[in-house]
């Protein structure tokens, strides 16, 4: 499916820069979340515990919101059409070693997108 037709779904959409999570962690719950209903969605994710499952509850009640901002008839029966997250970038820090070395630490920065749809 090309990207213009996804963009034709999109109805209403929500977006979370710089989350301070490892996009692996919270993409678990992207792939949990696609193609079913806000509704079903929000219930799934009220049941996880994981700090990643509440960033990504957060953008979807966003998006919901936004939906009914935009005055969008059924609410309750818009479908998460796109959820992603990307990379966003990535601080460097270091830690001490032994005899004066010191080892990376990658601290991974997330962008979380959230289209909800029919």
């Amino acid at each position: 499916m090309s990207g213009k037709k996804q963009e034709d779904r999109v109805l209403a959409r929500a977006t979370y820069r710089y989350a301070g999570m490892s996009p692996r962690k919270i993409r678990l719950y992207a792939d949990l979340i696609r193609g079913k209903t806000a509704d079903e969605a929000l219930q799934l994710l009220s049941f996880e515990i994981t700090r990643s499952a509440r960033l990504m509850e957060k953008v979807l009640k966003s998006a919901v919101g936004n939906a009914r901002f935009k005055e969008i008839e059924d609410v309750e029966e818009l479908v998460v059409v796109e959820s992603r997250v990307d990379g966003g970038p990535v601080l460097k820090r270091s830690m001490p070693r032994a005899r004066g070395s010191a080892y990376p630490i990658m601290k991974r920065l997330s962008h979380i997108h959230v289209g909800l749809g029919f």
